[in-house]
């Protein structure tokens, strides 16, 4: 029997946690199968793809530059990935190769696991940023049925992004947050702001409902200066860490036709991981 071969390609890639995770699960259930990083330069995407469907490899996660890019090179795109524009991961439906994206179930995954609940009852979300992660949470959180206004500090930008993501979502310039806010059941960060190395984000949580939900993509550091001052005025919080987590083992679901548990013994891995990495800087 042929052992499985998975990989994350992305340039650089040096950073990736993801054969961590994989390999984690790839050992817990006791898979013939390896998960290996491997940096690949956009101009050298085609024939990557090429060799991948020639030695008939198992599955593959791709991060920047590579999430748009790929699409040309694939059979067929499922629903999430069409709605966010981007690729995130590959895997064989029969002969057909397809690229998926599991961002959006990822960010709401995490989500119903730490905070069950959470949407009985929401109807509004707002979403900072207008890249890649604020087009996955958006759309996870219309999946669900919630209305979402996006905020940047270019709000042409916010704008833009509503308008390809249609109805229930609105674009907005972060001089309207404060009356956002005050209707918001979840606020999603999904810009950079808190990330090592950034300024914090400074925005005023005050107006926020009592029973607001407050997520943070960011998960170097694991706690941000955001999630700790949402935890101070007694509103749920949420990291980052989760999201890559479950949005990972919905790729290996793909792959190997089994749901792997994110269990505390792997996120402790991470986290341990990720303050050995911050000790170095």
């Amino acid at each position: 029997m042929t052992t499985a071969r998975v990989f994350v390609i992305g340039h650089p890639i040096g950073h990736s946690r993801s054969p961590m995770m994989h390999g984690y699960w790839i050992a817990r259930h006791g898979l013939d199968a390896t998960y290996e990083k491997r940096d690949v330069a956009p101009e050298d995407l085609g024939a990557f793809v090429r060799q991948f469907r020639a030695e008939g490899w198992t599955g593959c996660n791709l991060t920047i530059p590579h999430k748009r890019e790929v699409m040309a090179h694939v059979d067929s795109i499922d629903p999430a990935a069409e709605a966010m524009g981007a690729v995130n991961c590959l895997w064989w439906e029969e002969n057909r190769l397809i690229g998926g994206n599991t961002d959006a179930y990822g960010l709401i995954a995490h989500l119903d696991n730490s905070r069950p609940g959470w949407d009985r009852g929401a109807s509004r979300a707002v979403v900072l940023g207008a890249g890649g992660a604020a087009r996955a949470a958006t759309w996870g959180l219309r999946q669900r049925g919630l209305e979402v206004d996006l905020c940047n500090r270019t709000a042409s930008k916010a704008e833009t992004l509503a308008d390809e993501l249609g109805t229930g979502v609105a674009g907005h310039g972060t001089d309207q947050l404060a009356e956002l806010l005050a209707g918001a059941d979840v606020l999603v960060n999904t810009t950079s702001l808190g990330m090592i190395g950034q300024p914090p984000l400074d925005l005023d949580l005050g107006p926020m409902p009592a029973h607001g939900v407050v997520y943070d993509v960011v998960y170097a550091p694991l706690e941000t200066d955001l999630l700790k001052r949402a935890a101070a005025r007694g509103l749920g919080t949420v990291d980052g860490l989760g999201m890559l987590l479950h949005q990972g083992a919905k790729g290996f679901e793909r792959w190997f036709g089994v749901m792997p548990e994110v269990t505390p013994e792997l996120r402790r891995m991470l986290e341990d991981d990720i303050r050995a990495d911050l000790a170095k800087h």
